[in-house]
């Protein structure tokens, strides 16, 4: 099979998988209902690892825009869930690059969700939420949250409390799948 095609059929086939797992997303006990919890990042991560980064984005890229067709946010969670998942990536396999081994793999796969989850506060305080509130009214929102949370009466502190550790925790549930998962995988490295 042609070395330019492969990586690409690959990528396809994990943007599949991907989008199937965002299908599947679920809410979380403490977190408003809008923030799902899923792991359709792992197939991104797989690709950005054995593949390579841009590989990783094409995947991120393809889920989210077939999530177009299923959006209950305009887009806006689908623009989201790509920025953000493109840090990982893009973080996972600029550091995987440089030594290739299950140790640096967890390593990047780590500093990739410390960076998603930086990241995460930034993007939604002055892109994601200001976007977002042309749908639903920031009070609306801010209810969600302090109905939780009495106490949190800013989107500022929203976004430390809530979603920046969700998005962590989100990127490291790929981390912990990455830990079974990467010997089995290792053999698909396309980037020998």
């Amino acid at each position: 099979m042609n070395k330019t095609l492969r990586p690409l059929i690959f990528s396809a086939l994990l943007a599949a998988i991907s989008m199937v797992l965002f299908l599947l997303q679920a809410s979380t006990p403490l977190t408003p209902a809008f923030l799902k919890l899923d792991i359709s990042d792992l197939p991104a991560l797989i690709a950005s690892l054995f593949l390579g980064a841009p590989y990783g984005v094409l995947v991120c890229l393809v889920k989210n825009a077939l999530g177009l067709f299923h959006s209950m946010t305009g887009g806006i969670g689908e623009l989201s869930n790509f920025l953000l998942s493109s840090i990982f990536v893009l973080t996972v396999g600029f550091v995987y690059k440089k030594r290739r081994s299950q140790g640096n793999a967890l390593l990047a796969t780590f500093l990739g969700a410390l960076a998603m989850a930086a990241f995460s506060f930034p993007s939604n305080l002055f892109l994601v939420y200001p976007v977002y509130t042309k749908i639903m009214s920031l009070d609306a929102i801010m209810g969600m949250y302090s109905a939780i949370l009495p106490s949190v009466n800013r989107l500022w502190q929203a976004l430390l409390i809530f979603n920046v550790p969700f998005t962590f925790v989100k990127a490291m549930l790929s981390f912990v799948l990455m830990i079974p998962l990467y010997p089995l995988l290792r053999r698909l490295d396309m980037r020998k």
